[in-house]
């Protein structure tokens, strides 16, 4: 898997620190090296939400965090493509942890594969902080003590997005899913909202993944007359659907689609005369507040001027807590730090401040969207007109309400 690696060893100190010689923050830091590792699809369907961004975030995180904390840890950041593959991101996760001597695993988009990884962090005693997948069982049925789950999910996407849809009158659906577990849960979630809220599911129809022609599918949600088309799929697939719903005409017909996980990348890939319209919820978008843009310009500036996505904004705000922890901590130990990042506020220049739980969710605010007609916008990037602001402790599935076993009833 060495092909799959690429390492950006960060010159974090003036000269090495040798371990007879190691300050007492970095005593129980194993080899003396907190080495962080980027797994995601670098060359595929999910590259431009995750992929080089996301290690250009993590990177930048790193060395913010050094900068503000006078730290003296020795960081190390390495990356590899998951290929959306669940067999491809373990053996790169075991290897990781096993011989390469990886402490905690970022981003990991593509939720088979984030699942698959979650369960190895938790059977080596290591730590994966997600910021990519969506399935809300990574802090729910699937939760461990060893796997925090960080910028958005899949019950966060269907009580914003699926919410504002029914209540505004959207209340037939027909789902076009991705046929994996991310696709299978963001369904799942969104109907249940759809049918609590006084809606109802009439179709559905399951899409190989990944897939370039949704034609087939697309008829069948024509054919059912369902008021909304449920996009329950991401990246490339979702763009694809949406160019190839418009081609056939279905908004015209009268039917809408809701991108029900859009993402910034998306939007750009789309362009505002198709996707204008669109309602979406994230958790960020570059144009929140004063914050959010400083950070924004800088990665841009880093990143060919690409403004970045919610889940590298998400490994950015994630790799700064993780590294705030394991000082705090005084150990790179995966179950110590997950137990003192959930014990630690958090509060960075992404999501503000906020918490995480028990259950290894990350709490914070969440924003439903509307993107801009092309005459509102006012250049690249500027995207998005804020619709409302959902409270953080409403954005996310209540613990009350959880079944993560590490939750106490």
């Amino acid at each position: 898997m060495m092909k799959f690696t690429n390492r950006l060893k960060l010159s974090l100190l003036a000269s090495a620190i040798a371990v007879i010689g190691a300050t007492p923050s970095q005593a129980q830091i194993s080899d003396g090296v907190v080495k962080i590792g980027v797994l995601n699809d670098m060359s595929g369907l999910y590259a431009d939400i995750t992929g080089p961004g996301s290690l250009i975030a993590a990177r930048m995180a790193v060395e913010d965090y050094m900068k503000a904390s006078g730290s003296k840890l020795k960081v190390e950041v390495i990356s590899a493509d998951h290929q959306n593959k669940p067999d491809v991101g373990s053996n790169i996760a075991r290897q990781w942890f096993d011989t390469e001597k990886v402490d905690m695993i970022a981003d990991v988009p593509t939720s088979s594969v984030g699942l698959a990884v979650a369960k190895i962090a938790s059977d080596k005693g290591k730590l994966h902080v997600n910021s990519g997948s969506a399935t809300a069982d990574l802090s729910g049925k699937a939760c461990n003590a060893n796997t925090i789950h960080w910028a958005y999910d899949t019950w966060m996407l269907a009580n914003g997005t699926g919410k504002a849809i029914v209540k505004s009158g959207g209340t037939s659906w027909f789902f076009l899913t991705a046929d994996y577990a991310f696709g299978h849960a963001l369904e799942r979630d969104t109907e249940a909202v759809v049918t609590k809220n006084g809606g109802k599911v009439v179709g559905k129809v399951r899409t190989p993944f990944p897939t370039q022609d949704f034609s087939s599918f697309l008829l069948q949600a024509q054919s059912s007359k369902a008021k909304i088309i449920g996009l329950a799929n991401a990246g490339g697939d979702t763009t694809n659907s949406i160019k190839q719903a418009a081609e056939f005409g279905i908004t015209k017909g009268g039917q809408n689609l809701a991108g029900l996980l859009v993402f910034l990348p998306d939007v750009h890939s789309l362009g505002l005369n198709i996707a204008q319209g669109l309602m979406l919820t994230e958790t960020f978008y570059w144009d929140l507040n004063d914050q959010t843009r400083a950070f924004s310009k800088r990665f841009a500036s880093a990143h060919g001027g690409k403004m970045p996505s919610m889940v590298q904004a998400g490994v950015y705000s994630s790799v700064i807590h993780y590294l705030k922890a394991v000082d705090a901590a005084k150990t790179d130990d995966g179950t110590k730090v997950a137990a003192m990042m959930k014990e630690l506020p958090t509060d960075d220049p992404i999501f503000g401040k906020g918490s995480v739980r028990a259950d290894g969710r990350k709490i914070h605010p969440a924003y439903l969207f509307e993107v801009k007609k092309p005459s509102e916008s006012k250049g690249p990037y500027d995207y998005y007109k804020l619709v409302s602001t959902i409270p953080a402790n409403e954005a996310f599935r209540p613990l009350s309400e959880s079944d993560c076993p590490l939750v106490k009833k």
